[in-house]
């Protein structure tokens, strides 16, 4: 069995009388420790995808497999010790708190985990000793990601789910990012999964599911995924 499984997935939101499918029978597999790509134009529906992985929203119907487990299946307490002990989320837009320093952004993240690893540490490994003290407003675009991604390390989870994590940064920024997530997906064994619209890093992937009006319609399983530092785009 693997990892993750998605089977006939759907997604209906209702607005008024119209019914909108985010996602219309979605099925793929993700292997442990794999780097895999979700991409698709706006409007596919890869966040929604990743927001049902992660137990941040409810599929209307089919099945998400995690370890095993029928996420799907899940009630409240459940899904809460779920994403508190499993799951690393990194946004587009960071979502730090403004008037903590870099260091407490990433302290109070592991206050919820089980088994969390050291947030001085996890910052000297995404390059941050010497601004842990910094707040916000005081880093760059690329350090305030750098930032996301530790608190999400930090809380030690078997499953990194990235939105989009390089959109709102510029290309060098962007390719430093994306190293460090592939850099951690390989050293550490953790499944990561990074939704996308840049079809131009599909080379690092082991895996990429291309996603086209809500569904699936193609997955590539890359066995000789190519280094971030190899592309150009």
């Amino acid at each position: 069995m693997s990892f993750i499984s998605f089977e006939n997935v759907s997604k209906e939101y209702i607005m008024g009388e119209v019914t909108i499918r985010a996602c219309d029978g979605v099925d793929f597999e993700i292997e442990e420790g794999e780097l895999a790509l979700i991409v698709g134009s706006s409007g596919a529906g890869k966040t929604t995808v990743l927001n049902i992985l992660g137990g941040m929203d409810s599929a209307s119907g089919g099945t998400v497999t995690v370890d095993g487990n029928a996420v799907t299946g899940f009630g409240n307490r459940r899904l809460i010790e779920f994403r508190r002990n499993q799951v690393g989320f990194v946004f587009q837009f960071y979502n730090l708190i403004p008037n903590l320093t870099a260091l407490e952004n990433v302290e109070i993240a592991t206050q919820l985990s089980v088994n969390p690893l050291s947030p001085t540490e996890v910052l000297r490994q995404v390059g941050l000793e010497d601004r842990m003290d910094n707040f916000p407003a005081q880093l760059s675009g690329g350090e305030q990601q750098r930032v996301s991604i530790a608190r999400a390390l930090a809380k030690n989870p078997r499953l990194l789910l990235c939105d989009e994590p390089t959109g709102a940064l510029d290309y060098t920024t962007g390719k430093q990012i994306l190293s460090l997530l592939q850099h951690t997906c390989k050293h550490t064994g953790m499944t990561v999964i990074i939704i996308t619209h840049n079809q131009a890093i599909e080379p690092i992937a082991d895996r990429v599911i291309r996603m086209r009006s809500g569904r699936v319609h193609q997955t590539v399983r890359q066995p000789s995924p190519k280094r971030v530092s190899e592309l150009e785009w």
